[in-house]
């Protein structure tokens, strides 16, 4: 069982940064597939950065360049660093890990954090 906690969100000018953090539970953290997804209102929940176990990273098009993700396996941390914001990346952003080699995949998630990015 993986428990996922995040924080760091909150309120931000355009152009302005902030770093987000999830602390991910239990003693498997090394095997886990960790990611970041945000879900805007009345949109659907897309993915924004992964990171697998041998951190390999993938990212949204749509953040590229501007967001970071990284991992601390001392302190079974995922950060997402997120800068140049915009409007746009308003959105509610989760936590989310899987087991790669784990049949059926079992995705877990944290309760999410708001991010806001207004003037």
């Amino acid at each position: 069982q993986v428990q996922l906690v995040e924080s760091g969100g909150g309120l931000v000018q355009p152009g302005g940064s902030l770093r987000l953090s999830c602390v991910a539970s239990g003693s498997i953290f090394s095997r886990l597939v960790m990611g970041w997804y945000r879900q805007a209102p009345g949109k659907q929940r897309e993915l924004v950065a992964v990171i697998t176990d041998g951190s390999i990273t993938n990212y949204a098009d749509f953040v590229k360049g501007r967001f970071t993700i990284s991992r601390d396996h001392i302190n079974h941390t995922v950060y997402l660093q997120m800068n140049s914001l915009k409007p746009e990346d308003t959105a509610v952003y989760y936590c989310n890990a899987f087991v790669i080699t784990e049949r059926p995949r079992r995705d877990y998630w944290g309760q999410g954090t708001q991010v806001t990015v207004s003037s």
